[in-house]
């Protein structure tokens, strides 16, 4: 379908403003605030704004902050990191322009962790070969960004801000993006916008294991196709290879700063082995720690691995990372001196609304910014925080395009006779919940860490399946609309994931198991057979 919902513009409300923004993570919130202050704003986000990805970032933000540190070290990490994928042009913009972003952040209140004589605290992370790294209260960076730029940005007269309203679907006519359908409870609104841009974040929510919200469910991804914008790398799902496991409980992500500060990996028989694996050990780029972990944990037969930092310092251990000693003392864990049981689950999607270097989508007057996004930056394996770098040179180069485009724009607002009608559609229940989870379950199976062939065709069929039953509903609640975009973002999933016949970066094919140089290109949605 292309629309999810029905609508007719006479029987329900309009809304118009310059530049809609849609996600309120950190990327939503740094476009809202390049926009031009001649232009109204309107942020939409389907929960309160701290609810995002960005705010559940651990690490902190990379950037070239030390002296002795150099634009080229950080250009080369990124460039390793990301499997021969990466667009160096990219890299280069986003590296050189990150520290000036950075330091607007503390301008507009950012608390970074400083040393006793003021200097910013710089840690390493997986695949960096220097201190880089900014953070905040220790282990939780993206909830004080997030503070600062929420306050920051209620203060600017010219953005307005609507939570807990559901984005179902942009609005497109032959010019290309006109706005978006807005769904707040059981009312329907038609935002027409000059510009829009997509920042609604990740997609972890396709699998079971996964460190994202429960909101990170690719419903950017899912409209931008529905609308007819190209995506690519999707196959590319970055899995974290340190999330706290405990039998029964929710999944907690101990960050990468954890390694970065000296912890080992040691397997149930206390056996450090990622110096068997990577030349770095635990310093390895994420997709290759994450595939050593599940070996290993197939080698000895157990369902997780365990971080050790009991050599080094307990009192430094807990000031570093508090949030994490919070989480794990919950389950008696001490996490100076027990080990930690971990392992690997979604954390991060590569692929996504393919954007030039301005943010500028394949759909006119659509632009977008974030993890819905496929820059160029990250190729095959994003680099370790490099995501919020991301977000912030990107959100702000898309809201100077856009502010630029809707002030050029000669006519006025727009609202075209725009009508859907959803004909046919079944109004039997659904157990959304158990589909959901057989979905998460099916994905985290046939493409997760590892994939193969017979796997993968086994998905794509139950996926067809699921689509054509669950599509043919209109749904009248989030839960569902929520399935719908999951199906859709899953369907793309496995199918790059069984076009791309070889291994690169997080995308690793047991039974393609080597790069293939044939295959050192970009894999977009317009060479995929989609339903």
């Amino acid at each position: 379908m292309r629309y999810l919902v029905s609508f007719h513009p006479k029987r329900v409300p309009h809304y118009f403003t310059d530049v809609l923004i849609i996600g309120g993570g950190l990327a939503g919130l740094r476009a809202a605030n390049a926009v031009d202050p001649r232009c109204e704003v309107l942020i939409v986000t389907k929960d309160v704004l701290k609810q995002s990805n960005s705010n559940y970032a651990q690490g902190g933000i990379a950037g070239v902050l030390d002296p002795e540190d150099r634009f080229e070290e950080h250009v080369e990490d990124t460039l390793r990191a990301g499997g021969g994928l990466c667009d160096r042009e990219i890299v280069e913009l986003v590296v050189r322009e990150g520290p000036q972003r950075i330091h607007e952040l503390i301008e507009w209140g950012t608390q970074f962790d400083e040393d006793e004589q003021g200097e910013l605290v710089l840690g390493r992370e997986g695949g960096h070969s220097r201190r880089r790294i900014v953070h905040a209260n220790g282990d939780a960076t993206g909830r004080e960004v997030i503070r600062a730029m929420i306050a920051w940005t209620r203060k600017q007269r010219n953005i307005g801000i609507w939570e807990n309203a559901f984005t179902l679907d942009l609005l497109t006519d032959e010019s290309g993006c006109r706005g978006a359908v807005i769904a707040e409870g059981n009312r329907r609104t038609l935002v027409w916008a000059k510009q829009v841009i997509l920042c609604t974040g990740g997609a972890g929510q396709i699998y079971r294991e996964t460190t994202n919200p429960n909101v990170a469910t690719g419903d950017g991804h899912a409209m931008a196709a529905r609308a007819g914008a190209q995506l690519r790398d999707m196959e590319f799902m970055q899995f974290h290879p340190t999330v706290l496991y405990i039998a029964g409980s929710s999944r907690s992500l101990i960050t990468e700063a954890v390694r970065g500060e000296g912890a080992y990996l040691r397997d149930r028989y206390n056996h450090r082995f990622m110096p068997e694996y990577h030349e770095l050990a635990e310093l390895a780029p994420r997709d290759v720690v994450s595939q050593a972990i599940v070996t290993q944990m197939e080698k000895t037969r157990h369902p997780c691995v365990y971080l050790d930092m009991s050599h080094l310092d307990a009192e430094q251990v807990h000031r570093r990372f508090p949030g994490i000693a919070k989480a794990c003392a919950n389950f008696d864990i001490d996490i100076a001196t027990d080990l930690i049981p971990v392992r690997p689950g979604a954390h991060y999607m590569i692929g996504g609304v393919t954007v030039d270097q301005q943010g500028r989508t394949t759909l006119p007057n659509l632009w977008a910014a974030g993890e819905v996004t496929s820059s160029g930056l990250h190729g095959a394996n994003r680099l370790a925080s490099n995501s919020l770098l991301e977000g912030l040179v990107f959100g702000a180069r898309a809201g100077v395009g856009a502010s630029n485009a809707a002030l050029t724009r000669m006519d006025t607002y727009y609202a075209s006779p725009l009508t859907s009608e959803l004909d046919g559609v079944s109004v039997e229940p659904l157990d959304v919940a158990d589909i959901r989870n057989s979905l998460q379950s099916l994905m985290w199976r046939a493409a997760g860490v590892r994939r193969v062939e017979e796997g993968l065709e086994e998905a794509s069929e139950m996926i067809d399946g699921w689509r054509k039953y669950v599509l043919n509903h209109e749904f009248d609640n989030q839960a569902g609309w929520e399935l719908q975009n999951l199906l859709t973002v899953s369907q793309i999933v496995i199918r790059a994931a069984s076009a791309r016949h070889e291994s690169r970066g997080t995308h690793l094919r047991e039974d393609f198991p080597e790069p293939v140089e044939q295959w050192r290109r970009h894999l977009t949605t317009d060479e995929l057979s989609l339903s």
